[in-house]
Parts: C-alpha cells; structure tokens; sequence
C-alpha cells in the first residue's frame, strides 16, 4: 500500500515543478529566519543598558537599584580585575531564563498550535520588545522589553527548528548561519547606527523592520509542502490516504492494547512515545549542554575578568573586542555545514570544557601576556560552539524517525539554554572570588 509523501522528504523526493527555485527559496528563507529570530535576542542587552544609564541619569537625585546590564567601564580600581559591583551573569539569566522555560514546557503542546500562528506570535513579541525598550519610562519596562525578546527567540528556535523537517536537510545550514550572522549584525548595526548619532530609542524603533523580515520571509519567501500545518492543527491527516485511515480506524483498539514506540505511522505522538524520543536525545542533549555551559561560563564568567590594564583597549573595549570575536567565530562555524560535518559531538564538549579551565587558571593566575591571546582562544571558543550547535540538529535531523523528527528537533533544543542557564549560575561565585582577592 502506497502511503503519501513523508513531510520529511527532501524537495527532490516532493512533486516541484520548480525544485531548484524552491531549494534557493527555502535556503535564503531560513538564513533571515534564523537571523531575525535571534536580533532582538542580541540587540537587547546593549539597548536596555543605554536606557537604563539614561534612565538613571534622570534618577540620580535617588538610590536606584543595580541595572539589568553592566558598565563594563564603571570597574572598581581597588581590584586588579577591574571588578563590576554585578558580574554580567546577571543579564545571561534575564535573558535566559524565560527561553529556557519556554523550550521545557512548549514541545510537549506546541503541535496545538500551528506554525502560522507561532511565526506571528514570535514577530509580535520581538516587536512589542523594541516598543517596550525603547518607550520605557522605569525599569520594569525596559526589563519586561528584554524578557518579550527572550520569548520571541525561545519559541522562534523551537518552532524554526522543527519546521525545518518540512524541507531538504540543507536547510538547517542556512538557520545555522542566520542565527550565528545576528550576533554580527546585531552588534554592528546597533553600534553603528548609535554611532552615527542616532538616540538608542530611535535606533530601537528602526529595528522594527526585523519583525516584518520575519513574517515576510516566512509567509512570502519559503516555498513550504502541502503537508505543512499552517493554520490548522492536525493537517498532517491530510496526507493519509482513505484507504489507510480506514485500516487503521478497524484496527485501532489493537493498535491500543499492544502498541510500542515506532509502530503507529500518524496522529500526534502519545506519551510513551515522546518518553521514548527523549530518552534517545539524551546522546546529543548532554554534549550539547555540556558545550554552552563551557561557552558561556567563559563569556559571562570570565570575560569581564580578563582585563589587561597596560594596552591601549579600555577595559570597555576589551570586552567588546572578546563579545565580537565570539560572534564572528560561532557565525563561520554555524556557516561550515555544507563543508565539513562533525559526528563526534564529545570531543566538541571537552575542547570546550578544556578552554574553560584553561581561562579560569588564566584569571587566576594571570597566565596569559596581552589580550591578544585572548582574542584568539575566543575566536577559537566561538568556532567550537557554533559547530556544535549546527552538527548536532543535523544529525538528530538525520537519524531521528520520520514520525519523531519534528518532536525531536524542539526537544533537543533545551540541550544549549539548560547549559546556558547552569552556568549563568556558575559564574556568581566565580565573579565574587575573584572580587574579593
């Protein structure tokens, strides 16, 4: 019995007339997803900081409590860390923590909703997030502005990556690249339009566009399958011949009593089954975890402690410099699919955990002669994240079942925000030791 096409399919395998059209299509589409997705994300942080000292500022007369964000410049002198009165792991956990629990709850209900109205959600949240930053008049507001961004990525990385198994693998390449090109281009453009002279409020309002890229590049630009639910929940039916709905409409009652993972062929995904997928995710969800609690313990924990005083950098610029080099890094590797494909995700996980160690002793101990060196290792760190990132949704892209792909691809995305997270909360005490000598 012939069963329709497999949503999974790559375009070569679907009945298009303009395959190659399409192909361009999709690619291009997913690149601007994944850049969009993650603008607000980045944008954010250095917004709300610039408002925040405004709003202080305008405060001053008034003890105010510690800003969301940290001026890198404001150290302490008596510290040979240059310490801040807050480590920066502050805002990793502002800005992580409420992705984290979207992509803990959301894969379980999210097939309810269906993806057309998910790509609307996550625009309107980035939106509302430059509104909200950018016409603050307290604190709270500006805070509530970087928590809609944080929603707005967390639910856009859930939803664009089970999308992806709508179309040809190559695909994910393309979100790979997108998402490492808005840590660029979010600082760049940012900073560059600041730059220039424009207020932090009217750069905001002009980041509006990227919401509209968003939907325009979703509903305009992608060439998406019959089978893709877009505005109906359960379209997936639709592809299910009358033939076989029917056996398996008589059969049903068996298919109930002994049932195991794999055997049922449609419908959503039972418990039992969603139990079975995580528990086969768990090879790829620890590396990955492991690799972005290195990653950021160093880029939260570390960074703002690795200042060297006698070059012509400002502590400021310094950091600055180690954020840049970390995007740059992680955008070349999150590009590199269609190149070279990495299968050994632990050896990902333990360069970056030895680079973690390698840092602390270097802070510790004052190891490293100039920031140059530094620069370096962070470039370094950003290439082994960004690999590990793209390579591990290729392959659970890859070797996951046709039934579970789409589930699994959510899933697993909790594997980096968990690792985020722990070591957002690892860098505290690490930032008041190193104060405090």
């Amino acid at each position: 019995m012939e069963q329709a096409a497999s949503v999974n399919a790559d375009p070569a395998q679907r009945s298009d007339s303009n395959g190659s059209c399409s192909k361009w299509r999709d690619w291009t589409g997913f690149w601007l997803l994944g850049l969009c997705n993650n603008f607000a994300y980045v944008v954010m942080l250095s917004a709300a900081h610039d408002i925040l000292k405004k709003q202080e500022s305008a405060n001053a007369t008034s003890p105010t409590p510690a800003p969301l964000t940290v001026d890198v410049q404001a150290g302490n002198s008596s510290s040979p860390y240059d310490c801040n009165p807050v480590s920066t792991a502050a805002v990793l956990l502002a800005d992580i923590l409420p992705t984290l629990i979207i992509k803990l709850a959301a894969p379980c209900v999210l097939h309810k909703l269906p993806y057309g109205f998910r790509v609307l959600f996550c625009a309107l949240m980035a939106a509302t997030s430059f509104l909200l930053v950018s016409f603050s008049s307290a604190m709270w507001m500006s805070i509530l502005g970087v928590i809609f961004a944080s929603i707005s990525a967390g639910l856009g990385e859930l939803s664009f990556l089970s999308l992806t198994v709508y179309f040809s693998r190559d695909v994910l390449g393309a979100w790979g690249s997108g998402t490492g090109g808005a840590g660029v281009a979010g600082a760049f453009l940012y900073s560059g339009l600041t730059q220039v002279g424009l207020s932090p409020q009217v750069t905001l309002q002009i980041m509006l566009v990227v919401p509209f890229a968003m939907l325009i590049s979703y509903f305009f630009l992608l060439a998406p399958p019959p089978t893709l639910p877009q505005w109906r929940e359960k379209q997936y039916a639709a592809v299910v011949s009358e033939e076989r709905q029917q056996l398996m409409d008589d059969s049903e009652e068996e298919e109930q009593g002994e049932s195991t993972p794999g055997n049922r062929s449609s419908g959503p995904l039972t418990p039992k089954e969603k139990l079975h997928v995580i528990r086969g995710l768990m090879r790829f969800v620890f590396p990955l975890g492991l690799v972005y609690f290195a990653e950021y313990f160093i880029n939260q924990g570390l960074m703002e402690l690795l200042y060297f005083p006698n070059v012509f950098l400002s502590h400021a610029e310094q950091y600055r410099w180690y954020q840049t080099l970390y995007q740059v890094g992680v955008l070349v590797s999150r590009s590199s699919l269609c190149c070279i494909k990495i299968r050994k995700l632990w050896a990902l996980s333990l360069l970056q955990v030895v680079n973690a160690l390698l840092l602390l002793l270097a802070v510790r101990f004052h190891l490293l002669p100039n920031p140059w060196t530094v620069f370096a290792i962070i470039l370094y760190e950003g290439l082994l994240g960004g690999a590990a990132y793209v390579n591990t949704f290729y392959f659970i892209s890859k070797e996951s079942e046709d039934r579970h792909r789409e589930f699994a691809m959510a899933a697993a995305s909790v594997g980096d925000s968990l690792g985020i997270a722990l070591a957002g909360l690892a860098a505290f005490p690490v930032h008041r030791y190193f104060c405090s000598l």
